[in-house]
């Protein structure tokens, strides 16, 4: 009985004894700014800098010149033997090429110059000028060869034909715009070495499907067709450079006369050597 009463009494007693904790806000912990490194980092660390950004396109460092390159730079006329001196000349795209093609297949536009002044290409003259050998021996070459086996005559390939074509066109297309630039500037009627070479390279354009038609073995049909692409080929140039011409003074005249005689006379020699067949 004792023992129970006690036991009560003491429980009383250390339930009054203890107070109870009061409810606190839960503790916070600060620590130090920690020194360790972000990523990434904020600013340019070794030797890296301007690191940011897509890399450039491989084709940009044809079309626009690098700043600090390593390549010494060359003056004067060491300058022409550079590639970096023709690169300008051929900075176009198919759809430049094309448009310029089109415009030498309608000669009476005579806007060509014009859309051509600022960025005169010699990308386009050239491939006209290798399309137009390989087609010239090509077609030459099947036309010997169907009139030797009407006639049942033995046939040999001629390789002349690829030699002769290549030093027709490229010369053509390299020293008759040369010497029209020095008649244009000794009439004080000047025009860009450059432009001419574009503007002749794109006039034997005509001369591509004029040699396929000449395929038909009919002979006034193929003189018709090089006289056609002749004078479209002569028409496309003078009226292109009728504002020099007109500049020339009086002899004006004779600039057109030799433009024509000289893009009819090579009409003339394309049917004479490659479509006159002997067996």
């Amino acid at each position: 009985m004792m023992s129970g009463k006690y036991t009560s009494i003491d429980a009383q007693q250390l339930q009054g004894s203890v107070p109870a904790v009061p409810d606190s806000r839960p503790a916070t912990v600060n620590f130090a700014d920690s020194n360790l490194q972000t990523f990434p980092p904020s600013g340019p660390l070794g030797k890296i800098t301007a690191a940011s950004g897509p890399p450039r396109d491989a084709d940009d460092s044809f079309s626009k010149p690098v700043s600090g390159s390593d390549e010494p730079q060359q003056g004067g006329w060491f300058q022409t033997f550079t590639i970096a001196a023709y690169k300008p000349y051929f900075d176009v795209d198919t759809s430049d090429v094309l448009e310029r093609i089109i415009d030498s297949l309608f000669p009476f536009r005579g806007s060509f110059n014009e859309k051509t002044a600022t960025n005169p290409d010699l990308y386009g003259p050239f491939w006209i000028c290798t399309t137009l050998i390989f087609v010239a021996a090509s077609i030459g070459t099947f036309v010997t060869y169907v009139a030797h086996k009407l006639k049942s005559k033995e046939w040999d390939y001629d390789i002349n034909l690829v030699t002769w074509s290549a030093g027709l066109f490229y010369g053509y297309v390299t020293i008759v715009p040369l010497c029209l630039y020095v008649i244009l500037k000794y009439f004080s009627a000047p025009a860009g070495l450059v432009q001419l070479f574009c503007l002749y390279g794109y006039s034997l354009f005509v001369f591509i499907p004029a040699l396929c038609m000449s395929v038909v073995p009919l002979d006034i049909f193929r003189w018709v067709v090089a006289g056609v692409a002749g004078f479209m080929s002569a028409t496309f140039v003078a009226l292109n450079l009728r504002a020099h011409i007109k500049s020339a003074g009086e002899r004006w005249f004779l600039i057109v006369a030799g433009i024509f005689l000289l893009q009819l006379a090579l009409a003339v020699v394309l049917k004479i050597y490659l479509f006159t067949v002997s067996v």
